[in-house]
């Protein structure tokens, strides 16, 4: 049963139309990531979501009852909003320390002082931030204040969780982070998670499906492979894909082509295809080794990592090959560990023709 259904949502400020007959369900335990450019609508739609907004037309349903926007309805909306978390992209700690910020939401609904201090300290080792108690909100890191808003919103243990950007402007050890929490939340605690992103790395890691929206509309709606196998032209302006490459394309007598990138890179595509090109290969789609490889795929480069990121049952890598030119490549945390891998490993990639696409 879906914990989320919206029906033919519309939005209006002063005549402006900012969501325009929006419909789409988020089944209870998915992550469910929306994508899109500034502007376009996604964090109105949150705060819809959220109860901070009201729609102009439309029907919003949570776990199958209708939500009562009007006025008459406050109590309700109270008691429902208590069970949806929301993180900002913009962090909004009060002026007191760590602990009573994450402790707040707690104290509103009367919890005793012991199951205070239990679920606080939870919730910080969940964000990664023991010993942080005492600390004054106001005096951490953008990062660090960042975790403690989302410690702040599960601390309740929320049925839904909404979060507007949560990673924009962030170093890469915060987002990582950050990513690895929101990833063991949904996968230990099953709670449905809605977040807005630019970032496609993170939409592709993290998202059971996406939906991508475009001035106020939904454009598509499925799986990270089934949206973006074949980007549509609406999502090229504003989507960050790994492993993207601008070169010039001739063809060899084989019938594949050769792209020729910057410092010397060439890279061998199956298509055919003369002139300026922009081209994409999935990180899954790269073998990985410590050992020169022996493999018919096309492509192969020696290379060594200069970025980690672990997202719990997989691991992205980040391999320099020549002067400027970095690969990311996704394998699996056994494969990680079995190979022994560590930041400025020397390792060896390899990719086949078919898996270099345009875009």
């Amino acid at each position: 049963m879906p914990i989320i259904e919206v029906q033919n949502l519309f939005k209006e400020y002063s005549g402006r139309q900012v969501l325009k007959d929006v419909s789409f369900t988020v089944n209870n335990g998915e992550i469910f990531v929306l994508i899109g450019p500034n502007g376009a609508g996604k964090s109105t739609l949150l705060r819809i979501l959220d109860l901070l907004e009201e729609p102009t037309s439309g029907r919003v349903l949570f776990n199958g009852q209708l939500v009562d926007y009007s006025s008459r309805a406050s109590k309700n909306k109270v008691a429902l909003r208590r069970r949806i978390g929301m993180v900002f992209q913009r962090t909004v700690l009060f002026n007191m320390s760590v602990f009573d910020n994450v402790a707040y939401p707690l104290k509103v609904r009367g919890e005793s002082e012991h199951i205070i201090g239990q679920k606080v300290k939870e919730a910080l080792e969940l964000v990664r931030l023991s010993g942080f108690e005492h600390k004054n909100a106001l005096a951490l890191s953008g990062g660090e204040a960042q975790r403690v808003s989302i410690a702040q919103a599960l601390v309740a243990e929320p049925e839904l969780l909404l979060l507007d950007e949560p990673t924009a402007n962030l170093d890469p050890r915060n987002v990582s982070i950050i990513e690895e929490i929101l990833f063991r939340v949904n996968s230990e605690r099953k709670t449905t998670i809605i977040m807005t992103t630019h970032n496609m790395l993170q939409a592709e890691n993290l998202a059971h499906r996406i939906a991508i929206i475009n001035g106020g509309r939904i454009e598509a709606v499925g799986t990270f492979q089934e949206v973006f196998g074949k980007p549509a032209e609406s999502v090229r302006n504003f989507a960050r894909l790994d492993n993207v490459f601008y070169g010039f394309s001739r063809i060899t007598t084989e019938g594949t082509s050769i792209i020729d990138i910057d410092e010397g890179l060439q890279i061998e595509a199956a298509f055919r295809k003369i002139g300026n090109v922009v081209v994409h290969i999935p990180p899954e789609d790269i073998i990985m080794s410590t050992q020169p490889l022996l493999s018919s795929a096309r492509n192969m480069f020696e290379g060594r990592i200069v970025q980690i990121s672990d997202m719990g049952h997989i691991v992205k890598l980040k391999v320099n090959v020549g002067a400027v030119k970095a690969f990311t490549v996704q394998i699996t945390k056994k494969s990680f560990r079995e190979m022994q891998l560590t930041l400025d490993s020397k390792v060896f990639i390899a990719f086949k023709a078919s898996s270099v696409q345009t875009i």
